[in-house]
């Protein structure tokens, strides 16, 4: 069942040793699994390959190149055009899915460990951690994995450490549940929402422990940040619900915000590649491993760095850190869902490649910052103005822009209002392309993005001008979600066949719960 709602002891420790074999940083090394023992799989090494996992799959060539960041319009296709027009193999789908779950599977294996009898004593030895800190990070992480999922299909399997609801049984084991129930969206963003409040409420408690030591790639064992970043969470998906549930959103993000969010870039939450083979970053082994330029940054972008595009007219320092210059030494985005026979006019060097930062083989993949956090609490607070400036100055300042010119910029732009702070958010969020495709569904920002009909180029040579316009081969505008892994519909189709009548059909112009 391509879903992989059980995968055996064996399976965990096959993945561990494949992901921990496939890492060459100096810490992933210090951790070695024996395929033939998996009882003895020491948690650290299964929060090490769960976070490898969840960020490989949100971030992979498939879903986030060809996918999310193309629906964001933030990078424009070179040669072949397909899946900028919304033509969408359900392969990327099917492979999604079936590597969350594998993380989530390891994630509840790391539970498991910590609440059985027999086993916590050992989970917890050494610089393991306690196994109420254990416990709490793997929710946070499960929390992150299941929302990754539920904003791109909707209603899904869900599985909750804290709430025995008949309606959740996703990961099902002992016995093995192969035909899981899908949950709807608004139960499982209840139960995100309650699961992040109680991780982080432990996590406080501790805050000045260590858990899982240098085997956490992102936080390095921190409690106090991954409290952080659980409120954080919060706050992002709290402010999703808003229009669906405005009582339930407010005491969430009041909560947070009360308790600690991030408030400073050093709180990001990131998982950083290696350098070295073969482990680097995703965007890296698209295009420098394989030798390929499918991926060039789009004109929407580039313009809207300039300031020629959009609610800005200065231009913005990122450009030259989100897009390279072409040959002639200019910044010139690739015009966004060409048709296929004019994909290859513009040649590698014609155009602007994605920046040497961001195509480094060790970036560092971001699965939330400050800049956001920022933004949430400007939008909360009726779009005010100084939220808005420090989360500028901060997404600048990420990026490398000393502070001073970070500040100017920051300083220099127009009020806070839904369109600027919408709009500084979207660029913000540059390679977080599931986060920025689930924002521009939730509000309809930025404006300027390219519709059905726009004129995206227009091509003058010595026969005359020809003008291209944005004609999508399926849908009317940016999918709405992803089509459910084909083998649901055999293997588990009762329970697909319900998810439908909830939601409605599986098709990518659905709109899902908190989007309707």
């Amino acid at each position: 069942m391509v879903m992989n709602t059980v995968i055996k002891n064996i399976l965990y420790t096959t993945a561990l040793a494949f992901t921990l074999g496939a890492c060459s940083d100096s810490e992933f090394e210090k951790i070695n699994t024996d395929p033939n023992r998996p009882a003895n799989v020491p948690t650290p090494s299964i929060i090490l390959a769960a976070q490898k996992q969840l960020v490989d799959n949100i971030r992979n060539e498939n879903f986030s190149l060809r996918g999310a960041q193309l629906f964001a319009q933030y990078y424009s296709q070179n040669i072949y055009t397909d899946q900028s027009r919304y033509d969408i193999p359900r392969s990327y789908a099917d492979t999604y899915w079936a590597n969350a779950y594998k993380a989530l599977n390891n994630l509840n294996k790391v539970i498991q460990l910590n609440t059985d009898e027999a086993t916590k004593a050992t989970a917890s030895a050494g610089a393991a951690g306690t196994n109420a800190n254990q416990i709490a990070i793997s929710r946070i992480l499960k929390a992150f994995t299941f929302h990754s999922l539920t904003d791109v299909f909707g209603d899904i399997p869900y599985e909750s450490y804290g709430n025995d609801d008949p309606d959740f049984e996703a990961l099902q084991q002992d016995p093995e549940n192969y035909t899981p129930k899908y949950a709807s969206q608004q139960k499982i963003y209840a139960d995100l929402l309650n699961e992040l409040r109680l991780a982080a409420d432990t996590l406080w408690k501790y805050k000045d422990q260590n858990t899982f030591g240098n085997s956490d790639i992102i936080y390095k064992g921190a409690n106090e940040s991954w409290a952080r970043f659980a409120n954080s969470l919060r706050l992002r998906l709290a402010t999703r619900i808003q229009t669906k549930d405005a009582d339930l959103a407010n005491q969430h993000i009041e909560a947070a915000i009360a308790q600690g969010v991030f408030t400073s870039n050093a709180h990001n939450a990131v998982f950083r590649y290696a350098a070295s083979a073969p482990n680097e970053a995703p965007l890296y082994r698209a295009t420098v491993t394989a030798n390929r330029k499918d991926f060039a940054v789009s004109h929407i972008v580039v313009n809207a760095l300039k300031g020629e595009l959009g609610p800005f007219d200065s231009e913005d320092p990122r450009l030259s850190v989100y897009a390279l210059p072409n040959a002639n030494g200019q910044y010139v985005g690739q015009p966004y869902g060409l048709p296929l026979d004019a994909g290859g006019i513009n040649g590698p060097t014609d155009i602007s490649l994605p920046g040497a930062v961001i195509n480094a083989a060790n970036f560092g993949e971001t699965l939330q910052e400050y800049a956001e956090v920022a933004f949430l609490i400007a939008e909360h607070n009726n779009w005010s103005d100084a939220e808005y400036r420090s989360g500028v100055q901060a997404s600048l300042e990420k990026w490398g822009i000393g502070a001073a010119t970070a500040k100017a910029y920051a300083d220099g732009l127009p009020p806070a209002s839904r369109e600027t702070v919408l709009a500084q958010k979207y660029f913000a969020l540059f390679t977080q392309g599931l986060e920025a495709w689930s924002e521009i569904r939730r509000t309809g920002h930025p404006t300027f993005l390219v519709k059905p009909n726009d004129v995206v180029w227009e091509r003058t040579t010595a026969n005359g001008t020809t003008t291209y316009r944005f004609d999508p081969i399926f849908g009317n505008g940016i999918p709405q979600r992803l089509f459910y892994p084909e083998k649901e519909q055999s293997v588990n189709r009762s329970n697909y066949q319900n998810a439908l009548e909830n939601q409605g059909d599986d098709v990518i112009t659905t709109k899902i719960w908190w989007a309707k």
